[in-house]
């Protein structure tokens, strides 16, 4: 019996120690380097897990495909109102591909704050302005560190001046 209880402990010791090596090389691919995000304009709407889709993001980890959280927000200036609105990502078929289906009005100007988040210490983002005719522009914010381009969070007042420039060129031209 004690051969047994003993055998036992060995073989669950042994399981927990193939869990933690199996978890670990994983958990430390998602630490080791930054996330990337890329944005696609417009979706394909061959692809019925795409179709509908305003744009599909792509999540990065170095040149790779990963399932992270991607959340986002549109923001907006609405009558000269201030209009901030939670965003829903759809996964697709494809590893790290999430579609976002429109969720904003089409009155005022919106700039639309995606983030990719496998960790809450580690981000990218990007900032995707909107015109009448959709994607106007995207841009992720970086810095260097050594030979590394990596990204950097995206301020307030980035996106507070992306609202206001274009409502400024959009009130000038009436």
């Amino acid at each position: 019996m004690r051969s047994f209880v003993r055998s036992s402990l060995c073989l669950a010791a042994l399981s927990g120690a193939a869990i933690i090596v199996a978890a670990s090389p994983a958990d430390a691919v998602h630490r080791a380097g930054p996330p990337w995000i890329s944005i696609e304009y417009p979706a394909n709407p061959l692809d019925p897990s795409t179709r509908g889709a305003y744009l599909l993001v792509h999540a990065f980890h170095h040149q790779l495909p990963v399932s992270s959280p991607v959340r986002g927000t549109a923001e907006g200036l609405v009558g000269g109102a201030r209009k901030s609105i939670t965003l829903r990502f759809d996964s697709t078929t494809r590893p790290g591909v999430y579609a976002l289906r429109k969720q904003w009005g089409d009155e005022g100007v919106w700039s639309l704050v995606i983030s990719v988040v496998p960790h809450e210490d580690n981000i990218a983002q990007a900032l995707v302005e909107l015109g009448p005719d959709g994607v106007t522009s995207v841009r992720v914010p970086t810095r260097r560190e050594r030979e590394w381009t990596i990204p950097r969070p995206i301020t307030a007042q980035e996106i507070e001046q992306s609202l206001q420039s274009r409502a400024s060129r959009t009130a000038a031209r009436r």
